[in-house]
């Protein structure tokens, strides 16, 4: 069985690097830039880990600034072989409540600002076009492992929901709440997007720990959404988080992935065109 090396992006509230053991800081640089913050290079129950605060330690840049691209190259570089992310989001549905926990299997991209390929042909980067297929861009294996150790756990989840991902830093209107709605979305975020796309580019298993903060603001009877209330139910169920972070790592760990990472790397080669092809 090859190496397992599990990358942990760490979202609002959960850029602790208190939960990796023998935690050392690595500084590194990739060809599109600097990631997000430094390296944090251990391990969790043996496994070795890689943690990186997706808005940098002191939460300075905001959704559309995150140089998504160096922070997945960066992981990638490092030896990762998964990506584990935690994320705040807002719920567009009723059964989706504040506290739970999603594990999400699809999005719907409204972003409009962001590079979401490494293969955009300039100095620096792989070479050809990478025309990516994205029917299952959340890896089902990471997501069963998460579901089953939720159950155990006893933690308020949904193994499955469709995030809508938008450009931010604002939240919607109750006008695009409510369409997103009607378009089959569960959750909303601001980061997702380009960051799935690229691990799976980068022939990474990436899987996210949703958390829901609020109801956005479709409810007619809730107060719409605020920082305040968002980091108020954050910081109530950041322990879940971390629980289940803990319990899952030595889980994914124990799997055989070397077929499932062959295959994601097949993939990414298959669907690379060269130039003159």
């Amino acid at each position: 069985m090859g190496k397992i090396k599990i990358g942990i992006i760490g979202g609002t509230g959960l850029s602790d690097p208190d939960i990796l053991k023998e935690g050392k800081e690595k500084q590194v640089s990739t060809p599109f830039g600097e990631p997000s913050d430094a390296l944090v290079v251990g391990k969790i129950s043996g496994v070795e880990c890689v943690l990186l605060a997706r808005h940098g330690k002191k939460h300075t840049v905001m959704p559309t600034n995150i140089n998504y691209r160096a922070n997945i190259w960066a992981l990638k570089e490092e030896g990762c072989t998964h990506v584990v992310v935690t994320t705040a989001c807002g719920s567009l549905r009723e059964e989706y409540k504040p506290g739970d926990l999603v594990f999400p299997d699809q999005f719907i991209d409204r972003t409009t600002k962001r590079v979401s390929t490494f293969y955009d042909g300039k100095e620096g980067s792989p070479a050809g076009i990478c025309h990516m297929p994205m029917h299952e861009p959340y890896c089902r294996h990471v997501r069963e492992i998460l579901g089953e150790v939720a159950k155990e756990l006893n933690v308020s989840h949904h193994s499955s929901g469709t995030n809508v991902v938008v450009e931010g830093p604002r939240f919607s209107s109750k006008a695009e709440s409510k369409m997103f709605q009607m378009w089959g979305g569960d959750i909303i975020n601001m980061t997702a997007v380009p960051e799935v796309v690229l691990a799976n580019e980068a022939g990474l298993c990436y899987a996210a720990i949703a958390m829901v903060t609020d109801y956005d603001c479709w409810r007619d009877d809730h107060e719409p959404v605020s920082v305040e209330s968002v980091m108020a139910i954050f910081k109530s169920n950041v322990e879940n988080v971390k629980k289940l972070l803990l319990a899952v790592i030595p889980r994914i760990a124990a799997k055989e992935w070397d077929d499932i990472i062959e295959q994601r790397q097949a993939a990414t080669t298959s669907n690379t065109m060269q130039h003159g092809t």
